[in-house]
């Protein structure tokens, strides 16, 4: 578990599943990152939790930590396409605005650069997305390249962690 001032971060599972449909099933959500049956949602947290036993990081559910409900995720994901582990984020709408996707990323990144000791850490942003841009800048994150994810035209930013704010320490 990961813990900020005012969320609790916890490895996904399939347990998530219909919070995880139902995120996904609002539009303004979902125009990024796309929705989720209840068997590509299965599918998808089967491959997160893979993912935290083979690498030891994965997509985190996001808590508010005084009453324990789940506003979102965020966490990273390895690309094997890309070489790369990128830092992902996506919120319910009630929660936007909130500060909650920086407050979150920037704790995954510590742990990330810190207790994990990655080098570089990107983000994945499809094209529109201003608020995922503004986050991303607002944690030091640069452009690297454009790219094509999952079909999708994007953006790639990094943080290396000698640029990290925290400079790489847990």
């Amino acid at each position: 578990m990961i813990f900020t001032e005012r969320l609790r971060l916890r490895p996904l599972s399939g347990a998530d599943a219909a919070w995880w449909v139902e995120l996904h099933a609002d539009q303004e959500v979902n125009r990024f990152v796309g929705a989720y049956s209840p068997e590509q949602a299965a599918a998808r947290l089967l491959a997160i939790e893979t993912q935290w036993a083979e690498r030891g990081h994965g997509l985190c559910a996001v808590e508010l930590a005084a009453t324990g409900e789940v506003v979102g995720r965020c966490g990273l994901n390895w690309w094997e396409e890309f070489g790369e582990t990128e830092i992902g984020w996506t919120f319910a709408r009630p929660h936007w605005g909130q500060g909650y996707a920086s407050e979150a990323a920037r704790a995954v990144l510590d742990w990330g650069f810190g207790t994990l000791g990655l080098r570089r850490i990107t983000a994945m942003i499809h094209h529109g997305n201003a608020a995922s841009v503004t986050v991303a800048e607002r944690l030091g994150f640069t452009e690297l390249r454009p790219d094509v994810v999952l079909g999708r035209a994007c953006t790639v930013y990094a943080l290396d962690r000698e640029r990290h704010p925290a400079g790489g320490r847990p």
